[in-house]
């Protein structure tokens, strides 16, 4: 049985983008900072922004760039990124935002998959960058460096060119905007036709939930060139008027300077960042009481390990659930309804239906008068839904169905108030002796551990070809905890079927740029072993 968001439906206008999220600005905004570097502390005002977007959409379309060309996008957080980005869209073009950490070879394929004509990075990453627009063919006055690199144009170079920016005309509904590649958590990386109704959709779903005003000063941590941080930081902070303040890495002690600092508000964030703010003796030697809510998303965050969070550092804590092909999100904890449990992702975005489906029988399973249903895989509808994956119509079929449901992969269980709980994903869940186990259920149980600081749960094969659950560990500095402790600390708290039967202790646990463990890495090590 499908169910409906409990909230009104929201106006989704047909518009690009860039009409959406600066068409209407008002002229009392164009002053306020949409971005301060956080390096640097240069800030950029809304008006500056959409000078230089269009100057960046002029530049472009006056090297040769048509509607419909893809440029691709490598590069950290930092300002230029939002108007190298919209200033792509402005033009007519589709972007393709690149991993900062990927190799010259993960860029080549990316480039290659999605036909990108042009490609801008910063010197940091030049070289990779480089190699790789070599090795697919595009020519050096089409690899724009940022902050310069010689033989190439630089940023500088495209809003002194003065070329205005051109008159495009295309559909929002079917126009490609950006091509972010899936994380490859499960498979390999595929290209995820997002429109520009899909994100303006997601924005309009996203701004009554998360509680963002003008006056909000945002961290841009989670990095803009996943979609997580490109819909749900950037845009939407843009929407509102917030201002952004960029941080290119990860740096636990930066990240608490900047906080305290610009008096940051709101922090989004994935999981092991909040592992750090629950856990780490640096947090106290911060002012950071002008935070007023966290949002994590792109993992599992545990329940108890947000309520530690809120309580460290007096603040309201929430979490949603999305994936790369919803643009990204599709469900989340509203700002106001402290009532829903965070153990939860929170309720159906407006305009989305939801079903569950028994992956083995296919069949819908229906909501319970009380109580949570049993587990199925989420099936989401609604306009955030991607197009399809870029060439891949056997991807795209085994994803999207005729009904126009987007089958997420992941298991999950509705309550009765239709709240809906993530248990695990279908393809990593341990099968131990015909009972499923999901591994991101002992992961949170080992972080409760005070000895340890982050681990990752798989299944491997023991001797008599048994598929059991081991955990990867990464001890706390000074942690004296064993195998056997950690075994034996699982054990007392699950079912027999759950227990942990194997541990390694690693240095780190591997994760994507948007914080989701690569199990698949973990796998991939053990095969070799």
């Amino acid at each position: 049985m499908s169910f409906n968001s409990p909230f009104p439906d929201v106006e989704i206008p047909n518009q690009s983008v860039y009409d959406y999220l600066f068409g209407s600005i008002a002229d009392g905004d164009l002053e306020k900072p949409a971005l301060i570097d956080g390096t640097s502390g240069a800030v950029t005002t809304y008006k500056a922004l959409i000078g230089q977007i269009d100057g960046i959409a002029g530049a472009l379309a006056a090297r040769g760039l048509e509607v419909g060309d893809v440029v691709g996008l490598h590069s950290p957080n930092v300002p230029a990124f939002a108007a190298v980005f919209h200033g792509i869209l402005r033009a007519g073009g589709t972007a393709t935002t690149i991993n900062a950490l990927y190799t010259a070879e993960d860029i080549s394929k990316q480039l290659t998959g999605s036909g990108a004509k042009f490609l801008f990075t910063v010197s940091p990453l030049y070289p990779q960058a480089k190699a790789a627009a070599e090795k697919v063919g595009i020519p050096d006055d089409h690899v724009i460096v940022l902050d310069g690199a010689e033989g190439h144009p630089n940023l500088r170079d495209l809003l002194t060119q003065g070329a205005p920016a051109p008159q495009v005309s295309f559909d929002p509904s079917t126009h490609i905007a950006v091509l972010p590649y899936s994380s490859g958590t499960t498979g390999v990386p595929k290209g995820v036709i997002l429109t520009h109704r899909n994100l303006v959709a997601n924005v309009a779903q996203m701004e009554p939930r998360v509680g963002i005003d003008t006056d909000d000063a945002i961290l841009a941590l989670l990095p803009f060139f996943h979609i997580y941080g490109l819909t749900v930081l950037l845009n939407i902070a843009l929407k509102l008027r917030a201002h952004l303040v960029t941080m290119p890495k990860f740096d636990l002690v930066e990240f608490l300077r900047l906080i305290q600092e610009h008096k940051l508000t709101y922090l989004f964030i994935a999981p092991p960042v909040a592992v750090a703010l629950a856990k780490h003796p640096l947090v106290d030697q911060y002012d950071l009481s002008s935070v007023h809510t966290i949002f994590s998303g792109a993992a599992p965050l545990d329940e108890e390990l947000g309520k530690a969070v809120a309580k460290r550092l007096d603040t309201r804590v929430r979490q949603g659930y999305g994936m790369s092909e919803l643009s990204p999100v599709s469900h989340a904890i509203p700002f106001d309804r402290d009532d829903i449990p965070l153990s939860s992702v929170g309720l159906p975005l407006a305009n989305t239906v939801n079903k569950l489906v028994d992956p083995e029988s296919g069949d819908e399973i229906d909501l319970p008068s009380d109580g949570r249903s049993t587990p199925g895989e989420l099936w989401v509808k609604g306009p955030n839904v991607m197009a399809g994956y870029l060439n891949n119509p056997t991807a795209t079929a085994d994803t999207l169905d005729d009904d126009g449901y987007l089958h997420t992969g992941d298991i999950a269980v509705v309550d009765a108030e239709g709240v809906v709980y993530i248990v695990d994903r279908l393809k990593e869940l341990i099968k131990y002796k015909g009972y499923q186990v999901p591994p991101a259920e002992l992961e949170a149980l080992l972080l409760t551990h005070p000895e340890i600081a982050d681990a990752a749960v798989i299944g491997v094969l023991d001797d008599e070809g048994e598929e059991v659950p081991k955990a990867f560990v990464v001890r706390q500095a000074d942690a004296t905890i064993d195998e056997d402790g950690v075994i034996a600390f699982v054990a007392e708290r699950v079912s027999p079927h759950k227990k942990v039967r194997k541990v390694e202790f690693i240095d780190l646990v591997p994760k994507s740029a948007a914080g989701k463990i690569l199990r698949k890495d973990l796998r991939a090590a053990e095969t070799s072993k």
